[in-house]
């Protein structure tokens, strides 16, 4: 094996860590950082503190290794070559466009290493799908002078993520310093990525003329749930198609119309008259496409479109096992930079998720696996591995193909125990019972609660 000496411990007692230290070693190295900053930067510059130590500081915190970035700057010591303020000066300068660039970069980077590894069915053969969605970042402390005074909470940014399900990659990127922003204003941004045979999949927020038909220029195709606010114009007589496992699935052709050229368009609309209603009450769901029905029939586009919370797992995966958003952190650009940067740990792990589906199988994986004790155990060995095993000797990892890495990690996966990675199972939730007033402010007393069990 290409692993010995100093690894052969850690190869045995945590392959999962190991995996990780060689995935960000391949792929994100110093010299790489540095390159990507200096590429992208318009306004930051390189004089003593390299960008490649900002966001090794900084993946210590979002890989929960360390709590804190000045806990990270303590460890470091003398080592670090400028002062603590120079770094925070640093820090908080990161330009959104770097961190964007960064997530862009990974995906490229480890989309080989996932399809050398094996790829998962398709959703649709034929077409790259895009799923997208926006995530507000929670609201940080008020550590600034100017949010001092306010009694709301300061929020520090947003960003569009568009996830490739097929790899299950973040592979784009859309940050935003303004965390009132509407999410809509930032489609423009998003239109230039479209390509020819992209899928593009969003919830009703993203339902706007402008995205369909900038979609539907640039020869995508879209399967976005219809907005009450966009005009429509329903033709036909509406189908009953089938029954979906959400409900009864109907089809009719629609037709829109561009503002700025005044063309129109004709699409299909698929309405799910649900089983149960959505937790806003609502008894039914259209969803607009431009695809054909002998790409994907009615029954076909519904079900891709339940596929959407394929992208509110990412992000609630990067909020339970990763620290993408940093309460300490008051400046936009460095809220953007973290947030990206726990983008790009995510992506790593589903490196290590086709690994280990490769080798244990995709429904194991898929059902069995927990990212939160997957990425417990990284953040507890990290620290004491890089300690045992020193930076010098990662460097084997830097120069690995594609195939050769994708080799490495199937070795290492093989050594994994699913075992300790066990989700764990609840059973039914229970209705919550009717509270009462104790009758006694605001606090009771466990024992005295539990005392009356027996009586």
């Amino acid at each position: 094996m290409l692993l010995s000496g100093p690894f052969e411990r850690f190869v045995e007692a945590s392959p999962v860590s190991v995996m990780m230290r060689g995935i960000i070693e391949n792929q994100f190295h110093p010299e790489r950082l540095q390159r990507i900053f200096e590429e992208n930067a318009v306004t930051q510059y390189t004089r003593t503190l390299p960008f490649a130590t900002v966001a090794e500081v900084m993946g210590e915190v979002v890989f929960n290794v360390n709590p804190s970035v000045n806990a990270v700057l303590k460890n470091r010591g003398e080592t670090l070559p400028v002062s603590v303020s120079a770094f925070y000066q640093k820090l908080n300068g990161v330009e959104p466009d770097v961190s964007a660039v960064l997530v862009r970069d990974s995906a490229t980077q480890l989309a080989p290493v996932i399809r050398k590894l094996g790829l998962r069915t398709p959703l649709l053969r034929g077409y790259n799908i895009r799923i997208i969605d926006g995530n507000h970042f929670a609201a940080t402390e008020h550590r600034l002078l100017e949010t001092r005074r306010e009694t709301a909470a300061p929020l520090p940014g947003q960003a569009l993520v568009v996830l490739d399900p097929d790899v299950r990659l973040a592979v784009d990127v859309i940050p935003c310093e303004d965390g009132h922003a509407q999410e809509r204003s930032l489609l423009n941004q998003v239109l230039p990525s479209v390509r020819l045979k992209d899928l593009w999949i969003a919830d009703r927020n993203f339902c706007t003329l402008g995205f369909l038909f900038g979609i539907a220029r640039r020869q995508g195709r879209f399967l976005i749930r219809h907005h009450a606010g966009l005009p429509l114009q329903l033709t036909g007589r509406r189908k009953l198609i089938g029954q979906s496992d959400t409900g009864k699935v109907f089809e009719q052709s629609a037709v829109i119309m561009d503002p700025e050229t005044g063309r129109t368009m004709t699409i299909r609309c698929i309405t799910v008259c649900l089983n149960v209603a959505t937790r806003d009450g609502e008894q039914e769901v259209r969803i607009l496409t431009n695809l054909s029905k002998t790409a994907a029939d009615a029954l076909k586009v519904a079900d891709l479109y339940r596929k959407r919370w394929s992208v509110e797992t990412l992000f609630q995966e990067m909020t339970e096992n990763l620290t993408c958003e940093i309460k300490t952190l008051g400046y936009p650009r460095a809220a953007v930079f973290a947030f990206c940067l726990a983008l790009m740990a995510w992506n790593g792990m589903s490196v290590i998720h086709a690994a280990l589906r490769s080798v244990h199988g995709d429904e194991t994986v898929e059902q069995n696996l927990s990212n939160f004790y997957m990425s417990l155990e990284i953040a507890q060995v990290y620290n004491g591995m890089m300690i045992a095993i020193p930076a010098a000797e990662w460097e084997i990892f830097q120069n690995l193909t594609t195939a050769k890495l994708a080799a490495v990690l199937k070795q290492l996966a093989a050594k994994v125990s699913l075992k300790k990675f066990q989700k764990s199972k609840r059973g039914p939730k229970r209705p919550q019972p009717k509270r009462k007033y104790s009758g006694n402010g605001q606090h009771v007393a466990t024992a005295r609660l539990l005392a009356r069990r027996n009586n």
